[in-house]
C-alpha cells in the first residue's frame, strides 16, 4: 500500500492532492490532517487537527504501516495571515502564521521521521514552499520568513539524510507558483495601503495567470515519482512540464 499524509485537505491544493492520489490507484490511501473534512472515499481517512494549535499537532501520532511500499508526508497547509507591514500587525497574527506555516510542519516532520525511521518503505517528505520564501514582499513579513524557514529546514534534513542508515528519507521543498485558491482571494482583498503589489495579484486573476489546483497536484505527483531527477532540495513546479 501507498500512504499519503496531507495537511490542509479541506480545500484548495490540499484537496486536489488528496483527490489525485485517491483516483490514481486503488492501493493508495490518503490520510487528511486538517480542521474540517470535505472528502468522502473508502480509501480516505481524516484526522481533525487544528494546525494553528501546536499542542494539538504535538498530540498527533503516525501509526505503523507494516504493508507500506511508500509513505509520504505532504506539508501543504498554510496561511497568508495578516497582510500588514511589520510594526502594524498583531502578536496573535504573528503567532498563528508561524504556527501554521512553520512550527506545525516541523512538529509533523519530526514525528513522521521518528515513526518510520525503521521502515524499509520509500519515505518521502514534500513541503509546499513559496516564492515568497526566497524574495521579500512588502506586507508579507511573517509569511515570507515562515516559508524561508521551511526551505531551510528541508535543506538541513536533506543534508542529515545523506548519511542516515539504513533507510533514509527523501525530502524536497516545492514551490507551486500562483494557484487559484482561497489564499489568492485573501491576497486580493488586502488593504491597498498595506500591500503595494495588490494590483499585480488582481491582474493574475483577471488575466487567467492562476494555475488550477488539479494541474499543480499532477505536477507534485510527477515529482514524487521522479525524486531522483532533482538534485536540489528546492524545486519549482515552473520547471515541470504540464502533466
Amino acid at each position: 500500500m501507498n500512504y499519503y499524509y496531507i495537511t490542509g485537505t479541506s480545500r484548495g491544493l490540499g484537496k486536489a492532492f488528496a483527490l489525485h492520489f485517491l483516483n490514481a490507484a486503488p492501493n493508495n490511501k490518503v490520510i487528511g490532517i486538517s480542521r474540517s473534512q470535505d472528502i468522502e472515499h473508502s480509501n480516505y481517512l481524516h484526522y481533525s487537527v487544528d494546525l494553528g494549535d501546536a499542542e494539538m499537532v504535538r498530540a498527533f501520532h503516525f501509526p505503523p504501516h507494516h504493508d507500506a511500499k511508500r509513505i509520504v508526508l505532504i506539508n501543504n497547509a498554510g496561511v497568508i495571515g495578516m497582510i500588514k507591514p511589520i510594526g502594524k500587525t498583531s502578536a496573535g497574527a504573528i503567532i498563528n502564521n508561524y504556527t501554521v506555516n512553520l512550527i506545525s510542519p516541523a512538529i509533523l516532520l519530526n514525528s513522521f521521521m521518528e515513526a518510520y525511521a525503521e521502515s524499509n518503505a520509500e519515505k518521502i517528505i514534500l513541503n509546499v514552499s513559496s516564492g515568497a520564501g526566497k524574495r521579500p514582499i512588502e506586507g508579507w513579513g511573517n509569511y515570507c520568513s515562515s516559508k524561508a524557514g521551511i526551505d531551510m529546514l528541508s535543506k538541513v534534513i536533506a543534508e542529515e539524510q545523506k548519511t542516515a542508515r539504513p533507510y533514509p528519507f527523501k525530502i524536497l521543498s516545492v514551490e507551486p507558483g500562483v494557484v487559484d485558491t482561497h489564499m489568492q482571494e485573501e491576497i486580493r482583498s488586502a488593504p491597498p495601503e498595506d500591500f503595494k503589489r495588490i494590483n499585480d495579484f488582481i491582474n493574475y486573476k483577471i488575466e487567467n495567470q492562476l494555475a488550477h489546483p488539479d494541474i499543480i497536484a499532477r505536477k507534485y505527483a510527477y515529482i514524487l515519482d521522479h525524486m531522483d531527477k532533482f538534485k536540489d532540495v528546492l524545486v519549482s513546479v515552473k520547471d515541470i512540464a504540464e502533466q
